[in-house]
């Protein structure tokens, strides 16, 4: 996020932003204030940016004639979505904060060499290890002393839309994000695939409430995709994971997408 805020200080802020005397850059409350206002402003950006796109060309609008599509349910979704935001950013400012003073162990490329073979062993474990965190976060919001107070607002999408995918009680939306941010301060990252994993992550979620179902065959038993987390949304308690299946199986909360097993049943 320090690169972000650089490029910010260096073209906008300190030129035309804030006073040219008495408020330098390393600031702690210049650094606070201008978190804030780039968080939400991104988030919110990218929130439309990635849930339009998918709700244009991915989307499938056959799912807004199920029978538990609600009424105005895109716009309820939006609503929630942006009234979160700002609450969700609050804690994300303080993460970020401590990233930005050197607390983590985000690093550039003047610090060590990089290429294809160290980015895609982060990606890996990356993938690994908050795969891993979510699926236990997320189970654990399913706790019935947890779910009503925190996670049971997401749920009432039961069929989602991409504009879903950041419609959570902030609290709830913040405990997902968790792993993302604890990753860079226990595992080396360089700070350009950083930005990389965060937008990923940010398209991923949204892809999983598109309803799309176009994984190939190969793939389906392995990434957790649209199908499983539709089912998710309908079943509950089954299909927690993030990115793939494998601590739903490990930890027996599977269950196999209706939609494959309808794709099957036609074939066969």
């Amino acid at each position: 996020m320090d690169l972000v805020l650089n490029i910010y200080d260096q073209w906008l802020l300190t030129p035309y932003v804030y006073p040219k005397e008495g408020w330098p850059e390393d600031s702690l409350l210049r650094q606070i204030v201008s978190l804030a206002i780039l968080i939400n402003i991104h988030g919110i950006l990218l929130y439309f940016f990635l849930g339009t796109f998918s709700y244009l060309f991915l989307f499938d609008k056959k799912q807004m004639e199920h029978p538990l599509f609600l009424k105005n349910q895109i716009r309820q979704e939006i609503k929630v979505s942006l009234q979160n935001i700002p609450f969700m950013s609050i804690p994300t400012i303080i993460v970020f904060l401590f990233e930005i003073r050197g607390y983590s162990r985000l690093y550039d490329s003047s610090q060590r060499s990089y290429g294809l073979i160290p980015f895609l062993k982060e990606f890996g474990s990356f993938l690994f290890f908050t795969d891993m965190l979510i699926y236990f976060i997320h189970r654990g919001l399913h706790h019935p002393l947890v779910y009503k107070h925190c996670h049971k607002l997401h749920h009432k999408w039961i069929v989602p839309t991409p504009f879903a995918s950041h419609a959570f009680q902030w609290l709830d939306g913040f405990l997902q994000s968790l792993p993302y941010h604890l990753y860079v301060f226990l595992f080396p990252l360089h700070k350009i695939s950083y930005l990389f994993f965060f937008i990923f992550v940010n398209f991923w979620t949204v892809s999983i409430h598109d309803g799309n179902y176009a994984v190939p065959k190969l793939f389906q038993p392995f990434v957790n995709g649209a199908a499983h987390h539709s089912d998710h949304h309908q079943y509950y308690n089954y299909n927690y994971g993030q990115f793939f299946t494998f601590w739903d199986r490990l930890m027996c909360s599977f269950r196999q997408p209706s939609v494959y097993d309808d794709e099957k049943k036609n074939i066969d």
